[in-house]
């Protein structure tokens, strides 16, 4: 469900392909579009009337929104009892911050994720990715709404789920902060077990100015890659202090530097080492992992003709992700959708002319 004549936020976002926002073709798959002005009774009746069939209402509202509307979770079960109804906001359905406006960077500012990334006595670093959006937001509401839909399968009964993206993505925290509870000593950014603190975990500079992905952190993985690279001498102090970690990540990167990063990976990829690339994204989608595992596929669009998108990351034994249709435009099924419900083709077209749908 989007709002009239402007829609999802989505769709204006670059960069656009021949006026369509590249965001809103990925994301929006596989989906249908119908628009609805929740603050005109008509639109409230539809939505009522969508909701007493369906199985799971999202919505993203700030708290306390959809309850002015007369759409709350209380509202649309009394419908439907058994409807799963999840609410995604920045920081929840209550405590000091529920009303707090925010975007990827406060939450993971937040919840400590933010503070932890970068190097040793340097500034904090943004992600290159919205790390509270998707991992604390989409996916914990996924994981939600599938553990609602199993109490229901089980029960009969719906639920109600509250996703602040701000808990989800400090539960990632897990490692870190169990350590500081247990102990109350502050990890400090660039000095975890796994910010590069370590010369077996880290970031490496190659002879033509990319880089290697270095995670032998096991014994048995830092043994062979120092034995790869002539340096047996630094197998025992895998665990050494940290001037000693210094010092032998000084070494590797001057020996990573004699040779092309493709060199180092015909060397070592193989091997048990734990080392790969660090790709640039045009690197990403010519990598046969990716191929191999149909992560790049082509759909056909109605107006743009095929394109290229990110495929399917879960992968089932009976069936197979797939897109069964593009990114819909505004309002696409409005007429399919009204004509499910039961709408007369003269309410829709009093519907159209009011711009309600």
């Amino acid at each position: 469900m989007e709002q009239p004549v402007i829609g999802d936020y989505g769709r204006n976002t670059d960069p656009f392909i021949e006026g369509y926002s590249s965001r809103h073709l990925v994301l929006n798959r596989n989906k249908k579009s119908i628009t609805l002005d929740l603050k005109s009774e008509k639109g409230k009746e539809i939505f009522k009337n969508l909701a007493k069939d369906a199985d799971v209402i999202i919505e993203g509202f700030r708290p306390g929104v959809m309850d002015k509307l007369g759409l709350s979770y209380e509202q649309m079960s009394a419908l439907n009892p058994g409807i799963v109804y999840c609410s995604i906001t920045g920081y929840g359905q209550d405590g000091p911050y529920s009303q707090l406006a925010g975007h990827d960077i406060n939450y993971i500012g937040y919840s400590g994720v933010l503070g932890l990334i970068g190097e040793k006595n340097g500034q904090p670093i943004i992600p290159g990715v919205q790390i509270a959006d998707i991992g604390g937001g989409s996916l914990m509401s996924l994981s939600g709404v599938l553990m609602a839909l199993l109490h229901k399968e089980r029960t009969g009964q719906g639920q109600y789920v509250d996703i602040s993206m701000m808990d989800g993505v400090l539960s990632w925290l897990s490692g870190v902060a169990g350590g500081y509870l247990a102990t109350n000593e502050k990890p400090k950014r660039g000095e975890t077990r796994l910010s590069g603190q370590k010369a077996c975990y880290g970031v490496y500079e190659t002879k033509d100015g990319k880089y290697l992905s270095v995670g032998a952190l096991e014994e048995k993985f830092w043994a062979r890659l120092c034995q790869l690279l002539g340096k047996e001498g630094f197998i025992d102090r895998l665990s050494a202090p940290d001037d000693e970690q210094q010092e032998m990540k000084q070494e590797l990167q001057r020996i990573f530097l004699q040779n092309n990063q493709q060199e180092w990976l015909n060397l070592l990829k193989e091997e048990e080492t734990c080392v790969g690339p660090v790709y640039d994204i045009d690197e990403v989608f010519a990598d046969p992992q990716v191929i191999a595992r149909e992560m790049l596929v082509e759909n056909e669009h109605p107006a743009l003709g095929m394109l290229k998108q990110i495929g399917f990351p879960i992968k089932f034994s009976t069936e197979k992700g797939d897109v069964r249709r593009s990114a819909p435009d505004l309002g696409e099924h409005n007429q399919e959708l009204l004509d499910e419900l039961g709408y007369s083709s003269t309410d829709i077209e009093q519907l159209k002319q009011s711009k309600i749908v």
